[in-house]
């Protein structure tokens, strides 16, 4: 997973006049601009009259992010998208964006912007992930490393360890692409 978040930016005013900017600028890595006049300028030189008929943008695509239909981006300005992004440390740390990636797809994008808003850079410091761990490693990891039982060997293949590590996903465990993560509240 590539923690470049890349957009397309679209203005309501040429989407409704149908001219040649109407679909949108050419697709822009957001991990490539150090603030937003950056990306204006870009704007700019694609042909967009920011001061004029192009003063109402959204997000017209959005790519290596929270692509499915739980955001709809035609009511997230650009500009906010990006400052969250940079604020969160998301466009560059990996552990980071592929934190928030889980984080959006389990709570959802308006949760976690308002856990960026709340804690910024820490917004991650409750966020674990266990990569390549299921249900079952967790539940035997749960028996054996954390509860200590000692589970005798003759028992061993009675024991139904991943719905044990299920269980967990009332405790804030979670199963994602990936492997399990915890979010502690």
């Amino acid at each position: 997973m590539t923690n470049e978040v890349k957009v397309v930016i679209g203005s309501w005013g040429s989407y409704n006049e149908c001219n040649e900017r109407a679909l949108g600028s050419k697709w822009l890595t957001l991990n490539d601009y150090d603030d937003w006049e950056e990306i204006e300028e870009e704007l700019k030189k694609e042909g967009f009259q920011l001061d004029g008929i192009d003063e109402e943008l959204f997000i017209q695509d959005i790519e290596n992010f929270i692509v499915s239909g739980a955001v709809n981006w035609d009511y997230v300005h650009p500009k906010d998208l990006f400052e969250l992004l940079k604020k969160s440390g998301v466009l560059d740390d990996d552990e980071k964006f592929l934190k928030a990636v889980i984080y959006c797809d389990i709570e959802g994008y308006h949760y976690w912007k308002q856990r960026v808003e709340d804690r910024e850079d820490d917004w991650d410091e409750d966020i674990y992930l266990y990569p390549d761990m299921d249900w079952a490693d967790l539940g035997y990891y749960f028996l054996h490393e954390v509860d200590c039982i000692q589970i005798p060997e003759c028992l061993e293949n009675y024991i139904d360890y991943e719905s044990y590590g299920e269980q967990f996903s009332y405790d804030g465990f979670y199963e994602y692409d990936g492997g399990i993560v915890e979010i502690r509240r």
